[in-house]
């Protein structure tokens, strides 16, 4: 199989037929083998029964499905164990980007044997945004441009469903996400193994049918969360500085309340002061401490890399000893 196209759904009877009918037709000129997933991620409405009638006319789609709803993280797992294409393609339910942009990503393999995934990015240079509510699209592009700070990659959109990967790069994660976090941590952990990515421009859109999912809260948690987890530093360095330096500050104007005798003795003031220097100590230190855990991590990501090459390599093993 060259091509896997993975489409998460949660109640979106108003789009799944169309949605279906739109990628079979931007991959109508497709000259390998692929297949299309939709992946049911319990949806209480009649998604599934759709899906089931759609595929029954055409095998190229296969049905992936569970009964609870989860979350789009566990429905792109499922997805991703399900795929047997070498070139793995994430959408989402309504189309928020064209699907003719899976060529696009096509070529950038072809064009760079060494690119491993690839990032469709509306906040590049020659990306762009349409009709996407205005406090959506703030939130999305300062969360962004917060998360690009972290990125060692400085990535334009790391929040996007919208992605390409070699099939190897899946095959190489222990993915855990249940939701939309998962992008920011397939991301985190596929360039802590050294996986190389690239962005290319693309137009996002806004849903034209159905329900957002977006929710403001859990988005904006996680995006903080992250940051401090990839660069810890930034939180725990800036804080640790403020109190430091707030505390510096202070000791110099107690020295001079003390030297120009206008110190009363007693006052909790230079207490204060040893706190605040102590405290910015200690808080830089918790930032030293959380990037040797980030350096752990990223070697414990490597020895599941191997672990999971390793298991591989026994199926494999085993499978010729069977057919053998």
């Amino acid at each position: 199989m060259d091509l896997s196209v993975i489409i998460p759904m949660f109640n979106e009877s108003e789009n799944a037929e169309s949605t279906l009918n739109r990628v079979r037709e931007a991959l109508a000129s497709f000259k390998g083998s692929y297949e299309i997933i939709p992946v049911n991620d319990g949806s209480l409405d009649n998604t599934l029964e759709i899906l089931n009638r759609l595929a029954e006319k055409d095998e190229k789609l296969k049905i992936v499905t569970y009964p609870k709803n989860i979350g789009r993280g566990m429905a792109l797992r499922k997805g991703f164990q399900e795929s047997k294409g070498e070139i793995v393609v994430s959408i989402d339910a309504d189309l928020s980007y064209d699907p003719h942009y899976i060529f696009d990503f096509i070529k950038t393999f072809k064009e760079g044997p060494e690119i491993d995934f690839v990032l469709a990015s509306p906040y590049m240079p020659g990306g762009g945004v349409q009709n996407v509510p205005f406090h959506r699209l703030w939130i999305s592009k300062w969360g962004n441009k917060i998360l690009r700070l972290t990125m060692p990659n400085r990535i334009y959109t790391s929040t996007g469903i919208f992605r390409a990967y070699r099939k190897k790069v899946l095959d190489s994660l222990e993915l855990e996400s249940d939701g939309k976090e998962i992008h920011l941590e397939i991301l985190s952990k596929a360039l802590a193994l050294g996986f190389r990515v690239k962005e290319i421009p693309a137009v996002l859109s806004s849903r034209r049918k159905g329900k957002s999912k977006f929710k403001f809260k859990k988005t904006a948690t996680s995006h903080l969360v992250f940051s401090a987890f990839e660069k810890p530093m930034i939180i725990f360095g800036f804080l640790g500085l403020l109190t430091l330096g707030i505390g510096l500050l202070m000791g110099i104007y107690v020295a001079f309340l003390r030297f120009s005798g206008g110190l009363t003795p007693g006052r909790p003031l230079i207490t204060f002061v040893i706190l605040l220097i102590l405290g910015g100590i200690q808080i830089l230190s918790f930032g030293f401490i959380a990037l040797q855990i980030v350096s752990l991590r990223r070697e414990i990501l490597r020895i599941q890399k191997e672990n999971l090459e390793l298991r591989c390599d026994l199926k494999d093993l085993n499978k010729g000893n069977g057919q053998g």
